[in-house]
């Protein structure tokens, strides 16, 4: 247990050591952008760590939820608890997100001490951790689009698209089904079970939000394309079309 006490404060002080580098590096730039370099790199990496973990390495969370923890599931989990401990600290002194964001990051930390303590049940929050990171760098990719100038672009678009598209199928859909396996299964305890539910919650609550960012946004569009068949609508003057 030592062991991974030492292993998460190295990777809180790395996460933080790297976000001192962005902000010397980047002193032209905000605070914010320093750390949402932190936040794509973490996300990037994590996700690759997770998926070899989940998808290939093993064992298969929706078979084998509450086994041992693997040697690897632990590193990384350390690595991204270590991440979270940094990022929520960040977020309360710049005071920069809402409640629903502290909240989600506050479960996490609680999920992940609970797992590395108890020894068990990394098999599912490592899958949990894939399912909700392979969004981050889109995430964070829309943010620096919009930064730059480029949002309102094809690449904005492209953006756009795969995050809403893997958001609905690997965190709702996936998320799904990886918390059906944790609650049937008789091996996790009951209070992760009850954190995992409240996670899912969570990401229903971003998914309304992120529903309610497309309504705004298909129908920015529909304007946008009223107004240009307006303009460019022949116009009649005395029974007869008139030249532009």
């Amino acid at each position: 247990m030592v062991s991974i006490v030492l292993e998460v404060a190295c990777s809180l002080g790395a996460w933080l050591f790297l976000y001192i580098c962005f902000c010397y590096w980047n002193k032209h730039r905000s605070h914010e952008w320093s750390c949402r370099l932190v936040t794509l790199l973490h996300g990037v990496i994590v996700t690759c760590l997770s998926g070899y973990v989940a998808l290939w390495d093993g064992p298969w969370p929706l078979t084998h939820a509450g086994s041992p923890n693997t040697p690897l599931q632990i590193h990384v989990l350390s690595l991204t608890l270590g991440y979270f401990i940094f990022d929520l600290g960040w977020c309360l002194y710049f005071q920069t997100e809402g409640d629903l964001m502290l909240f989600h990051h506050t479960l996490s930390i609680c999920g992940m001490i609970m797992v590395l303590g108890l020894g068990k049940s990394a098999t599912e929050v490592n899958a949990v951790v894939f399912v909700s990171e392979i969004t981050n760098p889109l995430l964070q990719t829309r943010w620096f689009l919009r930064e730059i100038g480029c949002y309102h672009t094809f690449l904005g678009e492209v953006v756009d698209f795969f995050f809403v598209f893997l958001f609905l199928v690997l965190r709702i859909g996936g998320g799904a089904l990886i918390m059906y396996a944790m609650v049937i299964s008789p091996d996790p305890s009951w209070l992760l079970k009850a954190g995992g539910l409240a996670m899912y919650i969570v990401s229903l609550g971003f998914m309304a939000e992120i529903c309610r960012f497309i309504r705004r946004k298909m129908w920015k569009k529909y304007h946008s394309w009223t107004r240009l068949r307006s303009v460019n609508a022949p116009v009649k003057t005395n029974g007869h079309l008139a030249a532009h």
